[in-house]
């Protein structure tokens, strides 16, 4: 049997909930007329042709490696 639209969504809201943490983060709007944060770091994502979040992850990743790197 099919499952229904509400049904497929509870499944995966569920195996993401099982499978992946979850990180909430606020960021400054721009002030009228500016770019706030989420915009700038969007145009750097889209400039590498990644996802916002696949961006933000790679630069943590490369921070930390950098920083072992100075241990």
């Amino acid at each position: 049997m099919a499952m229904s639209k509400q049904e497929k969504t509870d499944y995966k809201r569920k195996f993401n909930e099982d499978s992946y943490d979850r990180i909430g983060l606020y960021l400054p709007k721009g002030k009228e007329g500016e770019s706030g944060m989420k915009d700038i770091w969007q145009a750097a994502a889209d400039k590498e042709k990644m996802k916002l979040s696949e961006f933000i992850k790679r630069c943590v990743n490369e921070k930390i490696s950098h920083d072992k790197g100075r241990q």
